[in-house]
């Protein structure tokens, strides 16, 4: 699927995430480890409009003062009214300067970053249900997916394939010993942004291939 032909899904999927943080308030949990909606929404806003902490998420040197500056933005945002300004601010969409700006970066950045993020809020409540999801949207992150998968799976040990229940399916990794991964494009998203808990697939292969996955390091 052409670039062209789903970019009409990034600013819906933004509008989705904002409404999503919106409804579940400044202090409500989610899947990110340590953070809960203020962090996250900072984390959102700042990775756009701060080229350090976009610096942070991509080099590990950069890290920490990347985290620092998401943890002093999502402090000042604790309250109601400054947590809504913050997502308004991201819901807003980047500067004119931001790199983000330019359609084919925003993309590829931001459709699989804010599906993610939306399923960390929805699912770190323990009723939710998976969002039923249009073909071509569902199409456009299996699209994502596969040009990934290969970093997502680098640490396990094991030959990875990616499954669609309709049919399709994409060689992430080789080796002597392979798992399938079953599942619909936005739960095998999940399960390879290391959210195995909360992703709704199965597994094929041998017994003790199967238990070693599902111990390993998954996720960028």
């Amino acid at each position: 699927m052409l670039i062209s032909q789903v970019m009409h899904f990034v600013d819906p999927s933004r509008e989705v995430l904002a409404e999503t943080l919106l409804a579940a308030g400044p202090d409500a949990p989610t899947l990110c480890p340590g953070w809960r909606t203020q962090e996250l929404a900072s984390h959102l806003v700042l990775r756009e409009r701060n080229a350090g902490v976009g610096l942070g998420l991509l080099l590990k040197p950069f890290n920490r003062a990347s985290e620092k500056a998401t943890l002093k933005l999502a402090a000042k945002s604790g309250s109601a009214d400054a947590y809504a300004r913050l997502v308004e601010q991201f819901r807003a969409g980047p500067p004119p300067l931001s790199p983000m700006k330019i359609k084919a970066v925003d993309e590829s950045s931001n459709l699989v970053e804010y599906f993610v993020h939306t399923e960390d809020v929805r699912r770190a409540t323990d009723r939710w249900a998976p969002r039923a999801l249009d073909q071509e949207y569902s199409s456009a992150l299996w699209d994502e997916l596969v040009k990934r998968a290969a970093i997502f799976y680098r640490g396990v040990d094991l030959g990875i394939v990616l499954v669609q229940p309709s049919g399709p399916r994409h060689v992430a990794k080789r080796a002597p010993v392979s798992v399938a991964i079953v599942g619909q494009p936005g739960e095998l998203l999940m399960h390879a942004h290391g959210r195995a808990g909360q992703a709704l697939v199965t597994f094929e292969g041998q017994p003790d291939a199967v238990a070693l996955l599902q111990t390993a390091e998954v996720g960028f």
